[in-house]
């Protein structure tokens, strides 16, 4: 279900993470156990290498081409940071950004949430320098699984033992558990453009990069949506999370499209889908080319959000949320709102393509969000800020016709 980087460091509690690694496993994650120094004095690196059936990650500085970006790959690659046991050590090198061995490096690296399970002598829990930085890291967002009263390792009893391993792998999946605004709802995102083979060799095509759609199923996931982006050809790396079904010609992200629209509840259709295609298919193999005129006769693609818009209205629902797109150049205004009508829509995001600032393959766009209630004209932003202001306003018209359909007494 999800990636886990264990940290474990040297403290008694050592051997409860290997069970912590087994429970997180029948809950059908993947583990990867990082070690320090420290850690392997109390348990040996084969025990996690053998249960996560992973090699056991112990050295920042280990030989090898890419060793010294490993970090970094796991760092975007987990859902979760998972520290058992967390000594004083640990806690005080993450609340002051001390990053000297791969654990406090991978810290550092990653926006993952981060969950630490503290493991130490009771005076040591109630020092003030060890309160001070699980304030520091709490107030960052660090979570922690509490310690429990009982006998500790250096023959006292009183507070500061590891937590049971069950406490920590259902605290594991209560931060891994999907939340947001979008919880149980499914988006479908278009993005990217469409290639339409002439031949083997040639295409017609356009300059979408697929950021604006990427953008929005990234943000639509964050939600807490089941995302399906239906992309075509694009450089872009997926969004974490996101379901990515690749299509190159107009046709095939129709299908896609039809598919995976069926019991969607927002349909965002941000890809430039090729208005043209050749009226008989792709040729075999490659055109030669000649001197004389080459004749290409184009007819048009499907208008799929068109169809979405027409098939909507025929069963008389309110459901998807449709969201269509208009590339013009010049003031795009006008012909957005003819587009909101023609294709049944209820949002047209518009924008001017003739800036050199915005549009195909920038970072950022400016756009004018047409509805029947009004426009809303949103200056230059991100394109991550411009997918999260045409999400709130399909979330709030989705919220709409579910009060319509289900009436509160």
């Amino acid at each position: 279900m999800a990636l886990i980087a264990l940290g474990v460091t040297g403290g008694i509690g050592a051997y409860k993470a290997v069970e912590v690694a087994r429970g997180l496993q029948k809950r059908g994650h993947d583990v990867v156990a990082v070690m320090t120094r420290s850690a392997r004095r109390f348990v040996g690196e084969l025990t996690f290498e053998a249960i996560t059936r992973r090699p056991v990650i112990t050295d920042q500085f280990s030989r090898g081409m890419n060793a010294e970006i490993e970090h970094i790959a796991l760092a975007t690659d987990m859902a979760l940071l998972l520290v058992v046991p967390a000594t004083a050590n640990v806690i005080g090198k993450f609340a002051n950004g001390i990053a000297d061995d791969f654990l406090s490096s991978l810290y550092l690296a990653t926006r993952a949430p981060v969950l630490m399970a503290p493991a130490m002598n009771t005076n040591m829990l109630e020092h003030e320098a060890v309160r001070r930085n699980v304030a520091a890291l709490s107030a960052r967002g660090v979570r922690f699984v509490d310690p429990g009263q009982g006998y500790l390792a250096c023959g006292w009893i009183g507070k500061g033992r590891l937590a049971e391993p069950e406490e920590i792998v259902e605290a594991a999946g209560l931060v891994l558990q999907p939340r947001g605004s979008l919880l149980g709802r499914l988006v479908v995102v278009t993005a990217g453009p469409t290639y339409e083979d002439i031949d083997a060799v040639r295409y017609v095509g356009n300059r979408s990069s697929g950021k604006m759609g990427y953008a929005i199923a990234s943000e639509a996931a964050r939600r807490g949506a089941r995302v399906v982006l239906v992309s075509g050809p694009s450089h872009l790396a997926p969004p974490s999370g996101v379901e990515v079904v690749r299509v190159r010609s107009a046709r095939e992200m129709q299908a896609a499209v039809q598919q995976h629209s069926v019991d969607s509840d927002i349909v965002v259709m941000a890809a430039a889908v090729a208005d043209y295609t050749p009226d008989r298919g792709p040729a075999a193999g490659k055109i030669e080319k000649t001197d004389a005129p080459m004749d290409l006769r184009l007819v048009r693609t499907p208008d799929i959000l068109a169809e979405l818009g027409r098939l909507r209205s025929t069963a008389g629902k309110s459901v998807p949320i449709l969201v269509g797109f208009a590339a013009e150049s010049g003031d795009p205004v006008p012909r957005g709102r003819d587009k909101l009508l023609s294709k049944q829509a209820d949002f047209i995001v518009a924008n001017d393509i003739s800036r050199g600032d915005a549009g195909f393959e920038a970072d950022a766009n400016a756009v004018t969000i047409i509805s029947k209630d009004g426009e809303e004209a949103v200056a230059l932003a991100p394109k991550t800020e411009i997918a999260a202001r045409i999400l709130d306003r399909a979330e709030a018209r989705l919220e709409i016709s579910r009060r319509t359909l289900s009436p509160e007494p």
